[in-house]
């Protein structure tokens, strides 16, 4: 009697070749590791920092840099850096928001463009409508008429973070329709699709099982860039004044309020609009490496 050696080999999960990937990428991994320091400063700063946004002194108005306050104090005497942390939870909360609907509005209409032959001219003009609308006076014009009823319904600070979340996602929705809409063409005349499609699986099944699985790497990259992006309309709208009341603070509002004190006191711009960049390099970077690591053409590299 001979013994036989059965060998078992342990195939390895694609999403570990996706990290190898991502983490040779040193701006993509820079870029994490940026946005990551600022998520936990934004979250957890205001737990263990001493003074409150909101907290008005007036003896310690206009004050610069210091071991007491590292970021200075405004007119009011509120301490500037519990002011860029507070100020940072809204406008990232505002990004992700508006990030998930324009994802959601998106991958819904670029599914369906592309999967639905006769939908696909009605849904890519509608798209075609979207892109060629200026979109920041469209913006400056869906606040100016929604802005008191919202205020009036959820409050103010509630009502223009609806308006705002609401605005920005269902203007920013366009490039991630085009780019699923592509795919899911490309992806209708794969095998898999055909064979499924040969043995009767309904186009629900066929949608949710085997082709928005296979759009998820543009999908999040999309959502990489998209927060990007509603980050800074956000920040753009805030400086106009046209975003959150005064006493609400946002990197935006934070800018806004600083240019009045750009020559005395320059810190008061530079550290909101530094935040804004840092974040939206590191997101940016994030976007990049995760189009590359989720790539198999270029992760086999």
């Amino acid at each position: 009697m001979t013994d036989t050696s059965v060998e078992t080999k342990v195939t390895r999960n694609q999403w570990w070749d996706v990290w190898d990937q991502f983490r040779s990428h040193k701006g993509a991994m820079l870029g994490a590791i940026v946005f990551f320091i600022i998520v936990f400063a934004i979250l957890f700063g205001p737990m263990l920092w001493p003074y409150d946004a909101t907290t008005i002194d007036i003896r310690s108005r206009n004050q610069g840099p210091s071991w007491a306050h590292p970021m200075g104090t405004d007119q009011l005497g509120r301490d500037t850096m519990a002011r860029v942390m507070s100020g940072g939870r809204v406008s990232l909360a505002v990004g992700m928001t508006a990030m998930v609907i324009a994802l959601v509005v998106g991958t819904l209409i670029g599914v369906l463009a592309g999967y639905f032959k006769r939908l696909d001219g009605i849904l890519m003009r509608l798209t075609d409508l979207f892109l060629a609308l200026p979109l920041l006076p469209l913006l400056l014009v869906i606040i100016m008429l929604f802005r008191d009823k919202l205020s009036a319904n959820f409050g103010p600070e509630g009502g223009i973070f609806v308006l705002m979340v609401s605005a920005i996602g269902m203007t920013s929705w366009m490039q991630t329709a085009r780019i699923v809409r592509g795919d899911v063409l490309a992806l209708k005349e794969r095998e898999f699709v055909l064979a499924a499609r040969s043995i009767g699986t309904p186009n629900t099944q066929m949608i949710t099982r085997h082709v928005l699985p296979n759009v998820m790497s543009p999908i999040m990259v999309s959502a990489t860039l998209g927060i990007a992006t509603a980050i800074i309309t956000e920040s753009a709208l805030s400086f106009l004044g046209l975003g959150f009341p005064p006493d609400f603070p946002t990197w935006g509002r934070l800018l806004r309020d600083g240019t009045d004190f750009l020559q005395q006191f320059p810190e008061r711009a530079i550290w909101p609009g530094l935040l804004i960049s840092l974040t939206v390099l590191g997101v940016n970077y994030m976007g990049d490496g995760l189009r590359d690591a989720l790539d198999p053409r270029i992760r086999g590299r």
